[in-house]
């Protein structure tokens, strides 16, 4: 029990809280994730704030350059491309999201800028590709608020800046 919170209160949110996770997915959940998600990659924002976008249980992340399962690899992975990549911006061309039930299959191809630094060069580069890209979206059994439990990236594509 909580300290300081009564049983049946305790009980009452406990119970709320498996029945949120029950409850169907909507768009408006699915691009709000998707928004914030992208908006902390641009932002590089703490690993604090990405987890809780994240699914704590059966995790699977596929980039081009690694695999990744668990929370600590996808922390390794983010502190590797926070300091490769910068003036980061993805933008979403697309969001569709067949919801069945607390779970969806959102496909999510994004425009894709960056720029890279790689040591020794003495200059950045600029890049630009589409990244298609599709996630599964789950409720998370902790909060009851929609999560990343899959995402795959399927291909980069070039674009011309």
């Amino acid at each position: 029990l909580e300290k300081g919170v009564p049983r049946g209160q305790q009980a009452r949110g406990e119970l709320k809280l498996r029945e949120s996770v029950k409850q169907q997915l909507t768009d408006t959940e699915i691009q709000a994730l998707a928004r914030e998600w992208f908006e902390g990659l641009n932002d590089h924002r703490p690993l604090v704030e990405m987890l809780p976008l994240l699914a704590s249980d059966g995790l699977e992340m596929v980039f081009p350059e690694a695999t990744l399962t668990t929370m600590v690899e996808f922390e390794r992975w983010y502190q590797g491309v926070t300091r490769t990549f910068f003036d980061q911006d993805h933008i979403i061309t697309a969001l569709t999201s067949p919801i069945e039930g607390a779970k969806a299959q959102v496909d999510v191809p994004v425009i894709w800028k960056a720029s890279q630094w790689i040591a020794p060069a003495a200059t950045s580069t600029r890049t630009a590709f589409e990244a298609k890209q599709s996630w599964t979206v789950t409720r998370s059994p902790q909060t009851g608020k929609a999560v990343i439990s899959q995402y795959t990236v399927h291909g980069l594509e070039p674009v011309v800046n």
